[in-house]
């Protein structure tokens, strides 16, 4: 099942994902004049603060509203999958991305695209979910699907690798992890809560159910996950788990 995006909504109760993006931006370091590519910029508003650092920043998204959104914000954002990018051999000095690997198919290709337009000795510096992200949200979603006779609906959305794992993964395509950390991170949702965060973040499986089938969806993972998810208040936290490295692609003999 792909995923599917609404800018609008996805501004409304996504912009937590930028918002906590602090860290990889300063493991990125992103320096005056030199070329970066934002992989899966979505709307383009982490983009922009990439663009304070002086460097030339390029970004790419496979669903056209959220580049359509990029653009608006002034962002050179192009439509592009991430296992075929439409840029130049050694095009960029970074390849930067928080928060959208995860959501790509074909990790070996993307990776082999991704040196393929950096330049040598470039660097890949990303934030995504690792091993663990949203399990509690996870499990209690393919019970209500299953319940429902939808199981399978949520297979294969989302990869989240163990940190050997990925270590090994980008070692294989020939880049050098220079750093790497898994961050647990329970994230505070907004104020639309777990029901908000479902139809933005798992809008595609969603959107595959028939219309009462889709709601009792909700309500009944909801339910599951209250009493691990929300607290006292009634606040929804999120059961986050990030993971997030650099990694240097290969110099010249």
């Amino acid at each position: 099942m792909s995923q599917t995006w609404d800018p609008e909504t996805y501004a409304q109760g996504g912009a937590f994902v930028h918002e906590l993006a602090s860290g990889v931006l300063e493991w990125l370091a992103a320096r005056s004049s030199e070329r970066i590519l934002d992989l899966g910029c979505g709307d383009g508003q982490l983009t922009a603060r990439l663009l304070v650092s002086g460097a030339v920043v390029t970004g790419a998204d496979r669903d056209p509203g959220m580049v359509e959104a990029a653009r608006v914000r002034g962002i050179d954002a192009h439509r592009a999958a991430a296992e075929l990018l439409p840029f130049a051999d050694a095009a960029f000095d970074a390849v930067f991305s928080n928060a959208a690997l995860h959501w790509v198919r074909d990790q070996n290709a993307m990776m082999a695209e991704v040196r393929r337009v950096l330049k040598p000795g470039g660097r890949l510096v990303a934030e995504m979910g690792g091993h663990g992200n949203i399990a509690a949200i996870r499990v209690a979603l393919m019970a209500a699907l299953e319940k429902h006779g939808c199981a399978g609906r949520e297979e294969g959305v989302n990869y989240y690798p163990t940190a050997d794992s990925y270590r090994r993964r980008l070692e294989l395509h020939g880049f050098r992890v220079e750093r790497m950390a898994v961050i647990p991170r329970p994230t505070l949702l907004p104020a639309s809560g777990m029901v908000g965060w479902l139809k933005i973040f798992l809008k595609g499986v969603l959107d595959s159910l028939p219309d009462p089938v889709r709601e009792q969806v909700i309500e009944e993972t909801c339910e599951l996950l209250a009493p691990a998810l929300r607290d006292e208040e009634g606040n929804w936290i999120a059961d986050y788990v990030r993971l997030r490295f650099i990694a240097t692609a290969p110099a010249p003999h």
